[in-house]
């Protein structure tokens, strides 16, 4: 079967809810604003903006907030023939914003009998998966069953079809069990996957180890699929490492923050679109540097991805300013 994707998203698509009200506490904030968010979403949107051609799979409440986001996804250009209305009565993740400083965000997530949580591995088609060349895998979907196994399954589909499969850790305490139970599932999925991108931290999540370090990390994970190992350590920038022993490092854009949050997903898309088209490594850490700025200057995740006309003017631009 052709390949009509150039990436299928699995896993959660849900609502956030982020404060317009600035420099307050979530106690004291009354005004929010609605938007797509969850990070399998999020990275289809930023990757459909960019002109990639992305479907996703997932499960969302049959009610207005699912309608809201499976709408929202189409209008973006993302294919949701695959996006399962829940039939047993399950709602929309949610997930609410505290924005007291640009330093100083948080954020409140309602996740109890998410709708994306109950996808199964019926939902999973094989002649969908067949259609990508890469297939982006999201460590919220590995929480809790039945979505576990979809996951899973997906996973297991796209390497007997030599899909290439990304894992993008998206560590979220909400809906794990404990720490050695989310070590174990994430290990499974990152030892075979082809390209792994995460913090600092989440990498410490999947090891259930602190204090590791990244050449520590990338050793004992090349040792099974994985050909490329993506860092991200916050201001510090990112770090690429490839099996082939090469290592490529990129800061940070200067820009006005407004919040911390949304960062990871955009720095995904940019990165994946740079990787995907063959621009080289080091141009995939500066797209996806520059798409993290960009949307961690504005209010929303999924509406600040940027285009492929806005990044590049963006990276254009910064250039004339000093990279750190």
């Amino acid at each position: 079967m052709s390949q009509k994707f150039d990436l299928i998203a699995i896993g959660r698509a849900a609502v956030d809810l982020n404060a317009v009200e600035y420099n307050r506490p979530l106690e004291e904030t009354k005004s929010f604003a609605k938007f797509v968010g969850g990070s399998p979403a999020n990275i289809a949107i930023g990757s459909a903006k960019l002109g990639q051609k992305v479907g996703f799979i997932g499960k969302v409440s049959d009610d207005q907030l699912g309608h809201y986001v499976t709408q929202y996804m189409a209008d973006v250009g993302i294919d949701t023939t695959q996006m399962v209305k829940d039939d047993a009565g399950h709602k929309i993740g949610l997930t609410f914003t505290e924005i007291i400083s640009p330093e100083e965000s948080d954020i409140l997530m309602y996740r109890n009998e998410a709708a994306d949580l109950y996808l199964t591995t019926a939902d999973v088609s094989e002649e969908y998966l067949a259609q990508a060349k890469m297939l982006v895998i999201s460590g919220t979907g590995l929480a809790q069953s039945p979505s576990r196994e979809a996951i899973l399954k997906a996973l297991t589909v796209a390497k007997s079809l030599g899909v290439e499969v990304v894992f993008e850790l998206d560590y979220r305490p909400y809906t794990w069990k404990n720490a050695e139970e989310t070590s174990l599932y994430y290990q499974l999925v990152a030892q075979r996957a082809d390209v792994i991108i995460g913090t600092r931290d989440e990498f410490d999540v999947l090891e259930n180890h602190h204090g590791n370090t990244n050449e520590q990390t990338i050793a004992t994970l090349f040792k099974y699929d994985p050909k490329l190992i993506v860092i991200k350590s916050g201001v510090q920038g990112s770090n690429a490492y490839t099996k082939a022993g090469d290592h490529y490092h990129f800061g940070v854009f200067k820009t006005k923050v407004l919040k911390s949050f949304g960062a990871g997903d955009s720095f995904a898309a940019g990165f994946l679109y740079a990787y995907s088209h063959d621009l080289g490594i080091e141009t995939a850490l500066k797209y996806g540097s520059a798409a993290a700025s960009i949307v961690i200057s504005q209010l929303s995740s999924s509406e600040a991805m940027p285009d492929l006309a806005k990044l590049t003017a963006f990276i254009h631009e910064a250039e004339r300013q000093e990279v750190h």
